[in-house]
């Protein structure tokens, strides 16, 4: 099991980086699952799952003191012909199947609606467009609870955006029937004030894909955890993740790949830029291959690129193995600076130095890019970088 790394850039003297270890970490969470908020401690930012998370600043999300408030947030679902939109009470079974909160704030989420969406793609359809789901902060505070389902050997594409000013605790359920594909574009392009935590639980079934692409640049503070379980062997999973994380800024993505049947793949790649002072990113990397997953095959990395002093990453990867009859297993994790050696050979061909860090930083980026598959989005996301790279040294 690897070790945490604490890499503060800024610190030291310039063109320097320290790396301090810290205590090892477990992928299983200290409390078990439940709905019920009493179930979980109120956290003070000692607990594992917690310590690096600024509580001060997820307003009263984590306490029970947040309640719902102002005009929240408004989602609009725009799906093509044939997708069946509902809105329904706690008591609908599908609201159970994927997965169950695992920290107070999710509990809180999960306890705290009135109705909760449900997107469902029949057996065998495959859309040619994607579905989009717009979810547009107005001020105030909202908890929300979305399910997307797929019935066997249908085929989608959802892009949830999220944008604008809000405080926001949710639960997004992806259930694919067997054989079904499934990608979703995770947007977190909030105001900067905003604050944004949820869980993602996605349930593969059998011989089913799940990709899941999640890009974060907005908020004050934006904590995601996305979850995978298997309901069938022959499942595959891929969690891309991008973020661009500004001065001031905590964006924190924990992810936990459970590996509960056999012959299934799962494929982890999140990377990152960070500039300004106190920016901070927090990655949590935990893949647990269970007794019964023989045939399993997984991995799992991520990149940070530093662009300024001043900026903090946390990654820490990690691995439970409890079979040895596997396909293969590992993981990485690195964080560093502008490569020099890149800067020197791009000036020296008469690239001015603003533009070939431009160019270091959208290359950097440019294999997750090309998984979004949607063009719109990816067009705005290379705005959206040029944006943040013009910020820097203006």
């Amino acid at each position: 099991m690897a070790e945490a790394q604490n890499i503060p850039v800024g610190s030291t003297t310039a063109g320097s980086i320290a790396v301090a270890a810290e205590s090892t970490v477990v992928s299983r969470m200290s409390a078990p699952p439940s709905y019920d908020v009493a179930d979980f401690p109120v956290p003070h930012g000692r607990e594992e799952e917690w310590r690096f998370t600024p509580l001060e600043r997820l307003r009263g999300l984590h306490d029970g003191t947040a309640v719902a408030s102002g005009d929240g947030v408004k989602v609009d679902v725009r799906a093509p012909e044939g997708v069946v939109v509902e809105h329904v009470g706690r008591d609908d079974a599908r609201l159970h199947k994927a997965g169950v909160p695992v920290d107070r704030v999710a509990a809180q989420a999960y306890s705290a609606f009135e109705q909760a969406s449900v997107v469902t793609v029949p057996k065998e359809t495959v859309l040619t467009e994607p579905i989009r789901i717009a979810v547009h902060g107005q001020g105030g505070t909202a908890f929300g609870h979305q399910v997307i389902e797929l019935g066997a050997f249908a085929e989608a594409v959802v892009v949830i955006d999220h944008t604008g000013d809000a405080v926001l605790a949710a639960n997004i359920d992806y259930l694919l029937g067997d054989g079904a594909k499934l990608t979703v574009v995770s947007v977190q392009d909030w105001d900067d004030k905003a604050v944004h935590i949820a869980q993602h639980n996605a349930l593969v079934g059998r011989d089913a894909s799940f990709k899941s692409v999640v890009v974060t640049f907005g908020g004050d503070v934006v904590r995601l955890h996305p979850r995978v379980t298997y309901a069938g062997p022959g499942g595959e999973a891929e969690l891309y993740g991008l973020y661009f994380t500004d001065a001031g800024q905590h964006q924190e993505h924990r992810l936990l790949v459970t590996h509960n049947a056999p012959h299934c793949k799962s494929n982890v790649v999140y990377k990152g830029a960070l500039q300004g002072d106190d920016a901070h990113a927090v990655w949590i990397g935990d893949v647990l291959i269970e007794a019964k997953a023989e045939g399993t095959d997984t991995y799992e990395m991520n990149r940070n690129l530093v662009l300024t002093d001043g900026a903090r990453v946390d990654s820490v990867p990690n691995l439970e193995i409890e079979t040895g009859e596997i396909v293969g297993a590992g993981h990485a994790s690195a964080t560093g600076r502008f490569d020099d050696e890149q800067l020197f050979y791009l000036m020296a061909r008469g690239i001015p130095e603003h533009e070939a860090r431009r160019l270091v930083v959208r290359g950097f980026f440019a294999e997750l890019v090309q998984q979004i598959g949607v063009t719109d989005i990816e067009e705005r996301l290379l705005a959206k970088i040029e944006q943040e790279l013009e910020a820097s040294v203006a």
